[in-house]
Formats: structure tokens, C-alpha cells, sequence
């Protein structure tokens, strides 16, 4: 059975004084079942110090992104050894913002996941199909097509998790039905399943976009979602640690 995580995204938001938050978070996680990962996913500039904050606590701490590459002329960008070295666990890639902003694509996706392997991280591989592709009916296959393309074989002997963010439901308040979000995660983990084995069943399908305390207890008891990447909701504890008890209490 794949292990229940709830990861935050500060994206492009956190400065010193926010640290704060880090703080209260990883106290807000005394008592944590062995079967369930908490962690925030940090802009570089926080990587080390959120590190060092969470250091002895259940709290971890991940990047954002990585290059596919361990070192080099890469100007402004960071490896995933880079991300190691700061005490990172995890790394995001393959996000949708990524792919738009920076014209990543699935083989990117699935380089920088190989990358952070490499490093000893858990790449947090993202997928997820926009407003156009969603109303043409093409969700699950743009979304199949993304996850064979963005997972890499690595994914059936080494940890990996897999995070469905419908494109038009990240920051927009939107959210799609238990039903929309039950079919896409069963389509990714049969696809996981088919390529892994045993392996692609107990990889964790965490979903993104738009969750909330208001929300999480109704989503996190769909079928084969294991988790939630968090975004808004992850730069206040009280939001984020309340979306941590409602993942507990699906456990319980």
C-alpha cells in the first residue's frame, strides 16, 4: 500500500521571516504516524535554513526544481546534489509552471527526476492537463502520456512520488469532482502498475490544485489519492498542519 505525504509549494513566496512558519509546522507534527511524510517544499533561498530548522523534527524539507545536469555553465540554475547538500529530501519537477514558464517537457521531467535519484532525493514528478485538454476529453490521455514520459524506469527500484495537478485548478479556486479526480488517478495508477509492477502500486498519488482545510478530508478519501501537494494552503501552518490532521484521520 503506498505511504500517505502531504508536501507543500511555497513556489515563489518565503523570506527570513518566514522561517517562522517552518517552525511552527514542524512543531505542529509531535506524535506523527510512521506511515505518513510531512514536508515543505522551499524556495533555494530557505532550502538550508528550513533544514536546519526542521532538523530532529518530522518536518522535511524540499526544492522546488533541479537541473538535469550535476554541474556545469547552467547559470541561475541549481542540481539536485545542490539541494542535498542544502538538506533537502525531496525535490519537485515536471510542475505545470515549469512546463509553461520554462518550456520543460516530459523528458526534462523525467532527466531531473534521474538527477535527483542520483542525489538521494525523491523527485515529486508532476502531471496534469489544462482547461482545453480537460473539455476535448483528452485528460487521460494527455495525463497517461505525460506519466510514461516523465517517470523514469528508475521509478521501479527506488523512490518516487507522482502528483496530479490538473493545470486549471492550480491557484484558481477550482477543484474537480471526487469522480474527475478518482478516474485520472486510477488511469495513472494502472499505467504505473502496468509499467512497475508491484513497485508502481505503492507509489504515492498525491493531488494538487487548489486543496484547503475546507476540502482535504473530501479528496483524501478518493480512491488512490495517497496525498496532497499543497500550495496557498501551505504558507500558513493552522492551513497546512489542519490538511496534515485530515490526511491523519483517513488513517486512522
Amino acid at each position: 500500500m503506498a505511504r500517505t505525504v502531504i508536501a507543500g509549494n511555497w513556489k515563489m513566496h518565503g523570506l527570513k521571516a518566514d522561517l517562522a512558519v517552518i517552525q511552527a509546522v514542524a512543531d505542529g507534527l509531535a506524535d506523527k504516524p510512521d506511515n505518513i511524510e510531512a514536508l515543505l517544499c522551499l524556495p533555494a533561498t530557505l532550502v538550508a535554513s528550513g533544514a536546519a530548522l526542521a532538523a530532529g523534527t518530522d518536518l522535511e524539507i524540499g526544492g522546488q526544481s533541479c537541473h538535469q545536469a550535476g554541474r556545469g555553465a547552467h547559470t541561475g540554475d541549481i542540481s539536485a546534489e545542490m539541494l542535498a547538500d542544502a538538506g533537502a529530501s525531496h525535490v519537485i519537477v515536471g510542475h505545470s509552471e515549469r512546463r509553461a514558464d520554462h518550456g520543460e517537457s516530459d523528458g526534462q521531467a523525467a532527466a531531473q527526476a534521474e538527477a535527483a535519484i542520483a542525489a538521494g532525493l525523491t523527485p515529486i514528478i508532476c502531471v496534469g492537463e489544462t482547461l482545453a485538454e480537460r473539455e476535448s476529453g483528452k485528460a487521460l490521455e494527455v495525463v497517461t502520456k505525460q506519466v510514461l514520459g516523465s517517470v523514469p524506469e528508475a521509478a521501479g527500484t527506488t523512490s518516487v512520488i507522482v502528483a496530479y495537478e490538473p493545470v486549471w485548478a492550480i491557484g484558481t479556486g477550482h477543484t474537480p469532482t471526487p469522480e474527475q479526480i478518482e478516474e485520472v488517478h486510477a488511469a495513472i495508477r494502472a499505467t504505473l502498475s502496468q509499467r512497475f509492477g508491484d513497485a508502481g502500486a505503492k507509489i504515492p498519488l498525491l493531488y494538487g490544485g487548489s486543496m484547503k482545510p475546507g476540502n482535504a478530508a473530501e479528496i483524501l478519501a478518493v480512491q488512490d489519492v495517497n496525498g496532497g501537494l499543497i500550495g496557498g494552503a501551505s504558507l500558513k501552518a493552522e492551513d497546512f498542519l489542519a490538511i496534515y490532521a485530515a490526511a491523519v484521520s483517513q488513517l486512522s
